[in-house]
């Protein structure tokens, strides 16, 4: 899957994987981890996610990735947020307040770039990847991240021979080979969601279940 197949996608509004509102596992599940409500939180492959202000709300500062320029562009203005521009290691950074967005290529960011993360959210980013992008993509976050980050994950796992992805399927089973090297895992939530996607249904599947993990790295 190349960059290309994402711009494009943003290029014709053709963005249903976009939530318009916050994540309600994120609201739940968010207090579990040990983070308190300070600290900078990364979210890989944001989008123009409702959830990064949820965060910023908490109290944290906010570090987004996101390769698409139109995303970075109407997270601020539908926000009615003034973003300032900077350029970092190739990179360009949008801020404003205490979110700041960096549009680019997940795998072109480093440690210096993202700086002093205590935490990450990903709701969008490991299900966004085929199964041939996600060990890549793990071993590039894990290398950004110190000893003792925590992560919420939230993936979903449905029959993949129903629906081709993205998003795609991420089983249990997956996780805990992905992550299971240099993270502890914990699942804290698992729940069938096929009922609250109708689109998906519509899609032809016939089971859809959000699973909701804090892991921590080890090392």
């Amino acid at each position: 899957m190349q960059l290309d197949f994402w711009l494009n996608k943003w290029q014709k509004k053709d963005i249903g994987f976009h939530q318009d509102a916050v994540n309600p596992s994120l609201m739940d599940y968010w207090p579990r981890l040990d983070v308190g409500n300070q600290g900078r939180v990364l979210v890989p492959l944001c989008g123009k996610t409702q959830d990064m202000l949820w965060l910023a709300g908490q109290g944290h500062h906010v570090v987004g990735v996101e390769i698409s320029p139109i995303a970075v562009q109407e997270f601020f203005a539908e926000n009615q947020l003034d973003a300032t521009h900077a350029q970092l290691d190739g990179l360009d950074h949008w801020s404003a307040g205490a979110v700041r967005l960096i549009c680019g290529d997940f795998f072109a960011t480093t440690a210096a770039v993202v700086d002093e993360v205590m935490a990450v959210y990903d709701r969008a980013a490991l299900i966004a990847l085929p199964p041939e992008l996600r060990r890549r993509y793990v071993a590039h976050l894990s290398s950004l991240l110190p000893y003792g980050t925590d992560i919420l994950l939230v993936v979903i796992d449905y029959p993949p021979a129903e629906m081709d992805g993205p998003p795609f399927s991420v089983n249990d089973h997956e996780v805990n080979a992905l992550y299971g090297a240099e993270f502890s895992i914990s699942m804290l939530a698992e729940r069938d969601v096929l009922d609250e996607n109708p689109r998906f249904r519509q899609r032809g599947l016939t089971r859809m279940i959000e699973r909701v993990y804090r892991l921590t790295k080890l090392a």
